[in-house]
């Protein structure tokens, strides 16, 4: 049995201290909120993000980030991405070296461009940092149907040990050494879901959705490659099978925020509607400048760009994206002739 440390009360957050808990592991979940520690102490349950879902009392819900924070084997940063920095910074003082911190949030950080474990390896330089990753939504796992991740590390026998952890008969890891690969395309997807969101609130259909995915996939992965990252990363879980499950599900906030963009909501309009955190929306201006930076073509997170914060029509950016100019799908495989 791991004493495991949740520090983060979201959806997210709650969904894998049920999990582990559920595992047989010793659950400690944190939130800096003190009316979000109130009603889950209360109702055992987030009848807003998880309706229906208890918290078992096993789990000892607190605000109190030292006692989160009393050598705990593991340590889960279940913040939004937004938050990441401050929440690293909080906990920081608590750390010891060596501490295992397992990020489970996706996004990349506007102005440095950082990665979310980036970023916690520069406020926590002691701290062995990883990753999990995947197509898993909290509504799904937190209510135990079969779910398959990927969890990363910078070591081996680190993967190997929270491989041990989560796995259980409704929740399989697997293991890379890919952490850049993971976290990108775990952040990326976002931006490529408002795409997809938004050609289904203009009534498109699943051949349109289709393209985005594949032509999404083929964006991220070439970004990803220039940056150092792994090819083979963006076909498994993290790449392809996030994508997918974001680009199509019903419990994902970024393909809801781009349905409602897609049905004329603003941004802002579309976020208050969907009252969570849309990583998608603070993703993309970053994935832009990375694409910039390295010099690497992303039509379709350009287009997302201008109908966030250039005020494009939706119908106008599925336009401008079929009426490029001619291509090759892939330009590695040689003809014949």
């Amino acid at each position: 049995m791991a004493k495991i440390s949740v520090m983060g009360a979201g959806s997210w957050g709650t969904a894998l201290a049920i999990l582990l808990n559920n595992n047989g592991h010793q659950v400690i979940l944190w939130s800096a909120l003190g009316d979000e520690v109130a009603l889950l102490r209360e109702k055992r349950e987030n009848p807003a993000k998880l309706p229906g879902v208890k918290i078992p009392e096993g789990i000892l819900i607190t605000k109190d980030e030292k006692l989160a924070m009393d050598q705990p084997d593991v340590v889960i940063l279940a913040v939004p991405s937004p938050f990441t920095r401050s929440t690293s910074k909080r906990l920081a003082p608590y750390v010891r070296q060596g501490q295992i911190i397992v990020n489970v949030a996706k996004g990349i950080e506007e102005k440095t461009l950082m990665t979310l474990s980036e970023i916690i390896e520069q406020e926590i330089p002691c701290a062995d940092v990883c990753v999990l990753s995947g197509p898993s939504h909290a509504e799904e796992v937190s209510r135990g149907l079969p779910t398959t991740c990927v969890v990363s590390s910078h070591k081996k026998a680190t993967a190997d040990y929270l491989q041990e952890i989560f796995m259980s008969p409704v929740f399989r890891v697997y293991t890379t050494p890919d952490i850049l690969g993971v976290e990108l395309g775990g952040a990326l997807k976002n931006v490529i879901a408002l795409a997809a969101g938004t050609a289904d609130g203009l009534g498109y259909g699943d051949n349109t959705k289709a393209a985005l995915i594949t032509r999404g996939i083929a964006e991220i992965g070439r970004l990803g490659v220039k940056m150092g990252a792994k090819a083979e990363t963006f076909a498994g879980l993290s790449g392809i099978g996030d994508l997918i499950v974001t680009c199509a599900s019903v419990h994902s906030r970024n393909r809801k925020a781009g349905y409602l963009m897609g049905k004329g909501y603003t941004m802002k309009q579309a976020m208050d509607e969907v009252k969570m955190v849309v990583e998608g929306v603070y993703s993309a201006k970053a994935a832009k400048e990375l694409a910039e930076k390295y010099e690497v073509e992303m039509p379709i997170v350009d287009e997302v760009n201008k109908i966030l914060f250039e005020d494009k029509s939706a119908a106008d950016a599925v336009i401008d994206l079929m009426l490029r100019d001619k291509k090759v799908e892939i330009s590695s495989l040689p003809w014949k002739e």
